[in-house]
């Protein structure tokens, strides 16, 4: 099974082609294509590489499928005794794209 480790976001995360992952946001429109050029660890199934820090021969290249709004995340803070509660939600904005191929450049 072919897979690769990429950064992005300041997050690593271990692709597969053909499968759909979530990444934080990307300045990149709907159906564009994207390419993850800091590949850390890539593995044909018979061969392990591994970048130090990255693999400059190995490229991942996938479309964006949409741009959307992670789940809500709520911030609440409390102070007993004194009557302070605060409540904030927040939604982070990611990016949803399709692996296509990963693969050696040449």
């Amino acid at each position: 099974m072919k897979f690769a480790i990429i950064a992005t976001g300041g997050k690593q995360y271990k692709v597969t082609e053909g499968k759909a992952y979530t990444f934080e946001k990307l300045d990149k429109k709907v159906g564009a294509a994207v390419t993850f050029d800091e590949v850390l660890l890539y593995s044909d199934g018979k061969t392990t590489e591994v970048g130090t820090p990255t693999i400059k021969k190995v490229k991942v290249s996938g479309k964006v499928i949409s741009q959307e709004k992670a789940k809500k995340v709520t911030v609440i803070k409390y102070k007993h005794k004194v009557r302070y509660r605060r409540k904030k939600g927040h939604r982070q904005q990611v990016t949803k794209v399709n692996i296509e191929k990963i693969g050696l450049v040449k």
